[in-house]
């Protein structure tokens, strides 16, 4: 779907009347494009007082292939940097957050076309104070307002390291450093990432981070799905691409591009989650990665909603997930190491009118996440969930003008977001690299005003 606004702005007589008339202005979007740089730029490194990442973040990006910048040596005025990356596990009270000021105050308008902010920070149930808990907490009003306040695509994230020592943290705090550097988290913004303890392996090529797994995809056939089988693929990743017998062609279609294999199933069906245990075994003898991304809408006001279409949609949406999860960790087809990533939306986070099964579903995955994650981070499994805003689709083309244009304008980028935004976002969290972020639920929504 062609978001025709956004082609005007970038005309020159679009960006004049923009300018003149202070209209929404849609930046274009840094994405990845495989054989990238990581950044287009220099990087500039700060830290606070008494920090613990800064020395290991410089050494991750280092071999990287990133240049980086000291603030206390960037002296050129006229210096534009492609991401400011902030230490800020040193501070320990509200006095301390001046340092943020001093660090980012000078280079608000130093960032170039959609640069990056991160901060790192520290969980707040390993701070040693209350006082620390305190300031690490306000980090979060920190980026979430240079989300919304840099513009020009520029993206600003928050990512909480725990001290543990476990040898998986920093491999995989490199694989989120890598992914919210990179065109990969485009429309990633204003987000607060975990990484926590568990085992992490770094590839051999970060090219191809999916190298030799196995990855199931449902919902593959078409929209978010089809493009998250092309990702996967593209990463280096054997994909079983899932969907209903009646999406038997486009999902062939889509099999067939990538090389991956088809499975025609319907999710619903009682014998589905054995029927799919039976055919992972058989073929495959495990699956390293399952991505529960089939969904569907069946939209109506809670009071003129039909039995049918409450129960249709938390079957599918939710229903589905937990038995196929069950049936496969019962199997133990999902070995240590291996990756669960629920699909999600912002309508469970902050509801939506006329979408009250939808909303229940979604934020049912949201619960799915909290309370199995811990569960599975003994087994070695990660599990985390993305939630798309608005995102340009054959089902969000079908909404009526008005709505969709106010969905498209409400966030931090001005714009929807594409199928290979949310497919990236899951890619990363799908790496054998990512093993030590789990329980998170990312947004990928241009930082959208809806539930912020």
């Amino acid at each position: 779907m062609t978001d025709r606004y956004a082609s005007f702005v970038q005309s020159g007589a679009g960006r004049a009347l923009v300018k003149r008339l202070g209209l929404p202005d849609p930046p274009r979007l840094r994405r990845h494009t495989p054989g990238d740089p990581l950044v287009p730029g220099p990087v500039l490194l700060g830290a606070a007082a008494g920090s613990r990442l800064a020395e290991q973040v410089t050494k991750l990006l280092t071999l990287a292939g990133v240049e980086l910048r000291d603030p206390a040596a960037a002296t050129d005025a006229t210096a534009r940097y492609a991401a400011l990356v902030y230490d800020a596990t040193g501070i320990t009270d509200s006095a301390g957050l001046r340092q943020l000021y001093d660090f980012f105050h000078p280079q608000a308008r130093a960032l170039l076309p959609s640069g990056r902010v991160i901060v790192l920070g520290t969980p707040s149930a390993e701070c040693g104070t209350p006082r620390e808990a305190t300031a690490q907490r306000a980090l979060e009003g920190l980026t979430r307002s240079i989300g919304k306040e840099f513009g020009r695509g520029v993206t600003a994230q928050l990512v909480y390291v725990t001290r543990d020592g476990d040898a998986g943290t920093p491999v995989s705090l490199e694989a989120t450093l890598r992914f919210l550097l990179s065109g990969r988290s485009a429309y990633v913004s204003g987000q607060v990432i975990r990484v926590g303890a568990g085992t992490a392996t770094a590839p051999a090529d970060w090219d191809r981070p999916l190298d030799g797994q196995v990855v199931l995809v449902t919902g593959a056939a078409r929209g978010i799905g089809a493009a998250l089988a092309r990702v996967l693929a593209r990463d280096g990743a054997k994909v079983v691409a899932l969907d209903v017998p009646a999406a038997g062609d486009a999902l062939a279609e889509v099999a067939n591009e990538i090389g991956g294999s088809a499975v025609q199933l319907d999710l619903t069906a009682p014998d589905a989650p054995t029927r799919l245990a039976e055919h992972l075994a058989s073929r495959h003898g495990r699956v390293d990665v399952v991505v529960h991304n089939a969904g569907i809408t069946r939209d109506k006001t809670l009071g003129r909603m039909d039995a049918d279409r409450w129960d249709q949609v938390i079957d599918v949406n939710l229903s589905s997930q937990e038995r196929i999860n069950d049936v496969l960790l019962e199997r133990d087809l999902i070995p240590a190491g291996g990756r669960i990533v629920s699909v999600s939306s912002i309508a469970g986070i902050a509801g939506n009118r006329g979408q009250t099964n939808y909303a229940t579903s979604k934020a049912g995955v949201i619960g799915l996440v909290d309370s199995l994650s811990p569960v599975l981070r003994e087994r070695g499994i990660s599990l985390n969930a993305v939630a798309p805003g608005f995102i340009e689709t054959r089902l969000t083309a079908r909404i009526p003008l008005l709505i969709r244009e106010a969905g498209r304008r409400m966030n931090s980028m001005a714009q929807g977001g594409l199928p290979v935004d949310v497919a990236e976002t899951i890619g990363w969290l799908a790496w054998p690299a990512s093993g030590a972020v789990t329980g998170n639920v990312v947004r990928v929504c241009g930082q959208s005003l809806l539930g912020a």
